[in-house]
C-alpha cells in the first residue's frame, strides 16, 4: 500500500512529467510552426538588373545597397565589376561600401567579374595574365565579406581541349581564393558555358570545393548570332549540384504574373529538390516594363516558390 506521503510525492511527480511533456509538446509544435514559416531560400538582387538606370547616371553603385534594401525589400546584394571597375583597390571605397551595406542591414554576396581576360585562353601566358587579373577582385570581394566571385569560362578550340584550358585556369584561381574564404563560382554565360554538362564536367575536373557554379536561368545560349541553345531545364538540372548561387534571370511578364519564356514552377522545382536553401537572385533583363517594375514582378513570382 503506498503512503501518504508516498502518494503525495507520486502525484507531484506524475504533475510535473505531465507539465514537463506539455512543455516539450509547445516547444515542438512551435519549432514545428518556425520550420514551416521559415522561406526556402533567400531573395537577393544583381546589379545587373539596374544596368540601365546606373548607366543612365540615375544611381550609383555606392547607392546599390540602399536602393535594394528601400526600394524592394530585399536583403542580399550581387555587384557587378563593371560599374566600380577602378576601385577594386580603393581601400576607402571598399569601406564605404561596406559601411552603406551596414547601415542598411544588407549582405554582400558576390562581385560578378567580366572584361578580366579569358581564364580558359589558348595561350598559356594570355591565360596566366586573366587568372592574375582575377586576384584584385578576390580580395575586394573578401574585403566586403562576400562568399563567392562570379567569373566566365571562356576558352576556344575543341569540346574536350576547352575543358582542360578552362579548368587549369579556374583551378588556378581557386587555389588562389581558398586562403582568402572565397568561391570561384562560374556562370553560363555564352560559348560552351552554356552548355550544362561542358560546364558540370569542367567543374568535376576542378575539382576543388570552392570552385562551384551558378546556374542562369535564362542563359543557355552557346551563340545569341546563330540562336544555338542548351536546354534550359536540362542545363539547371546538370548544374545545380556544384552550385553556390542561382541567378533568377527574366525577361518579360504575361498578365498572370510569369515568366513568359521560363517555366518558374519547373525550374524552382528542380533547384529546391537538390536541397539549396541559400540566395537566388534577381536578375532583370527586360525592357518592358522598366527595370524598378521587373525587379518588383521577378521578386513576387520567386515569392510563389518560398
Amino acid at each position: 500500500m503506498i503512503q501518504a506521503q508516498d502518494r503525495r510525492g507520486f502525484l507531484r511527480t506524475g504533475i510535473a512529467a505531465g507539465a514537463a511533456a506539455l512543455s516539450l509538446g509547445s516547444l515542438g509544435r512551435t519549432a514545428l510552426a518556425q520550420a514551416a514559416t521559415k522561406p526556402k531560400f533567400k531573395i537577393s538582387l544583381a546589379e545587373w538588373s539596374l544596368h540601365r538606370t546606373i548607366r543612365g547616371g540615375k544611381l550609383d553603385n555606392l547607392q546599390f545597397a540602399e536602393t535594394a534594401k528601400n526600394e524592394f525589400g530585399i536583403e542580399g546584394i550581387e555587384y557587378v565589376n563593371q560599374f566600380f571597375k577602378d576601385k577594386a583597390k580603393d581601400a576607402a571605397y571598399l569601406a564605404e561600401l561596406n559601411k552603406r551595406a551596414a547601415d542598411n542591414g544588407v549582405t554582400q554576396l558576390l562581385i560578378m567579374i567580366d572584361g578580366e581576360g579569358r581564364l580558359g585562353d589558348p595561350d598559356d601566358k594570355k591565360r596566366t595574365q586573366a587568372v592574375e587579373n582575377h586576384y584584385k577582385w578576390v580580395e575586394a570581394a573578401k574585403e566586403l565579406g562576400c562568399h563567392s566571385v562570379r567569373v566566365n569560362a571562356g576558352s576556344s578550340g575543341e569540346y574536350k581541349e576547352q575543358q582542360k584550358l578552362a579548368s587549369d585556369g579556374l583551378r588556378r584561381l581557386s587555389e588562389f581564393a581558398k586562403p582568402h574564404g572565397l568561391n570561384v563560382i562560374v556562370e553560363n554565360h555564352g560559348g560552351l558555358s552554356s552548355n550544362g554538362k561542358w560546364l558540370a564536367g569542367t567543374i568535376e575536373m576542378v575539382g576543388l570545393d570552392n570552385c562551384g557554379t551558378l546556374p542562369d536561368f535564362g542563359n543557355f545560349y552557346i551563340n545569341r548570332g546563330t540562336g544555338e541553345k542548351y536546354d534550359n531545364y536540362l542545363g539547371t538540372e546538370e548544374l545545380m549540384p556544384f552550385a553556390k548561387a542561382v541567378s533568377a534571370k527574366a525577361h518579360k511578364f504575361d498578365d498572370q504574373g510569369n515568366e513568359a519564356n521560363l517555366d518558374y514552377a519547373r525550374l524552382m522545382k528542380i533547384v529546391l529538390d537538390t536541397g539549396y536553401d541559400g540566395w537566388v537572385g534577381i536578375e532583370w533583363e527586360g525592357g518592358t516594363p522598366d527595370e524598378y517594375e521587373g525587379i518588383r514582378l521577378t521578386k513576387k513570382l520567386l515569392e510563389r516558390f518560398q
